[in-house]
């Protein structure tokens, strides 16, 4: 079998794939029709049954020449939908999803889309303004985030496991006043871990907030920056690219937790170990970004890690990380040395290495002490990084109570108030400070949080509206 990410023949089996699956889905929750492209001025209303981008054309890709001569963070359409907690209770706030145009990680114009959220309620306007970068970690267009957080969506039972849980923090946001734009910053071809890439889509994302009056937010509105683990990358990113790519964006503020600063450190940790299913996902993704590296893995690839990229390519991250954990994935590339030392893929790695520049605004970060998926140095090293230079601000916390799914239960909330302070106007604390704890639940002010937030979150279910 050849496996080649490069040419359109192969992308447009390896898409083949994805859409069976996401069709299936699709005809079990009913679906059985392709809507027509969106007028771009007019808002369309919320389709019934929600569908999944490989099913969705008309929206998730747009012609190229509208692309192209749309300004980067122009809105190409948009259109209501029901935003929903589990896919299942309709959450009761305005929601939109916008497809606007972007660019690659070679400034090439690509498509993407970001939903749009906002309480209901009077609010001081422009509003506050969120943009949260969840964490796909996945290959398909249905484990997308603008899939998984519409009512009725069949992400969840598609095994996009950890968007959903992530939601909360969007809920969070809202139930502050203020709005929240979610991009897909993985963008068209699902390009996992392509840093670079996520960060222009999330700051081009943040740019189409801006322009759709109804979200009311304008340029002047405060902008904060939100993402954990694979969240964190297009995060971090954007922070790192906010001066030379959209410096007329007033983000205030980023905050990013298990981030992911190497990812050939997190390559060489996940050998042998549980995540290592998970982090050959990230490879996946990364060849569909980086050409030069997918026909590297083309010409080396043995014959497991070619079988494994065909059956994993059209999977969210539940079954990603669940088929054939445990494996070498270093020793499925066949070559003379480390592979990661060979030219393709240290170039590929050092463009999405975070810390190449300082970022303009105050980063809030966070680290577990036994992240079992990320390792905790990579993080330490970009720190020391930014704190080498003159005019950095950041408050890091390395919690030792959890590994990495306890790092964002615990450490997530006291981002979010850390965040509300820099919203609101509040300085952040000039220079660096790095602090140790048993466990961020120890946040001043966060249990309180966390309990107004579940308890805000739990009325939604039954039809509270947020907001009033």
């Amino acid at each position: 079998m050849e496996i080649d990410h490069a040419p359109n023949r192969t992308r447009r089996w390896l898409r083949g794939i994805a859409a069976s699956w996401a069709l299936g889905l699709a005809v079990a929750l009913g679906a059985n029709a392709v809507p027509a492209v969106a007028d771009p001025v007019a808002v369309q209303p919320a389709p019934v049954i929600p569908l999944p981008p490989e099913l969705d054309p008309g929206f998730y890709r747009p012609p190229a020449d509208v692309v192209a001569q749309t300004a980067p963070g122009g809105i190409i359409a948009v259109r209501q939908i029901t935003a929903a907690n589990l896919s299942v209770f309709p959450l009761e706030v305005d929601a939109w999803q916008v497809s606007y145009r972007s660019n690659d990680s070679r400034d090439q114009p690509i498509a993407a889309v970001a939903t749009l959220l906002k309480p209901r309620g009077s609010s001081p306007v422009p509003r506050k303004l969120l943009s949260v970068q969840m964490a796909e970690d996945s290959t398909a267009g249905y484990c997308s985030s603008s899939y998984a957080v519409q009512h009725l969506s069949a992400a969840l039972l598609g095994g996009q496991i950890v968007e959903p849980a992530e939601f909360v923090f969007a809920d969070a946001a809202l139930q502050q006043g203020w709005a929240v734009v979610i991009p897909d910053h993985e963008g068209p071809e699902s390009a996992y871990a392509a840093g670079p890439l996520g960060g222009r889509i999330t700051l081009d994302g943040i740019r189409a907030a801006i322009g759709f009056s109804p979200l009311e937010v304008d340029s002047t509105s405060p902008v904060g920056m939100y993402g954990y683990s694979g969240g964190s990358i297009p995060t971090g990113h954007a922070a790192e690219l906010h001066r030379s790519y959209a410096p007329e964006l007033n983000i205030v503020a980023a905050a990013e937790g298990g981030v992911g600063a190497d990812l050939g450190a997190a390559l060489t940790m996940a050998d042998n170990q549980a995540t290592s299913g998970l982090v050959l996902g990230a490879i996946i993704g990364l060849a569909r970004e980086y050409p030069d590296f997918a026909a590297y893995l083309d010409s080396h690839l043995d014959p497991l890690g070619r079988a494994l990229v065909a059956i994993k390519s059209p999977l969210c991250v539940q079954y990603q990380s669940a088929i054939l954990p445990f494996l070498n994935d270093k020793g499925l590339i066949h070559t003379d040395g480390d592979p990661l030392a060979d030219p393709p893929v240290a170039a590929m790695l050092e463009d999405t290495r975070l810390g190449k520049t300082l970022p303009d605004m105050p980063l809030f970060i966070w680290h577990s002490a036994w992240d079992e998926i990320l390792p905790l140095y990579s993080t330490d090293s970009l720190v020391d990084t930014y704190c080498a230079q003159p005019g950095a601000s950041v408050h890091y916390t390395r919690d030792h109570g959890g590994e990495h799914i306890i790092g964002e239960i615990v450490g997530g909330p006291a981002a979010i108030l850390w965040l509300r302070d820099r919203l609101d106007g509040i300085p952040a604390d000039p220079g660096c400070t790095t602090e140790d704890t048993p466990t961020m639940l120890a946040t001043p002010g966060e249990l309180p949080f966390v309990q107004s937030v579940l308890g805000e979150t739990v009325a939604s279910l039954f039809g509270k509206a947020i907001g009033r």
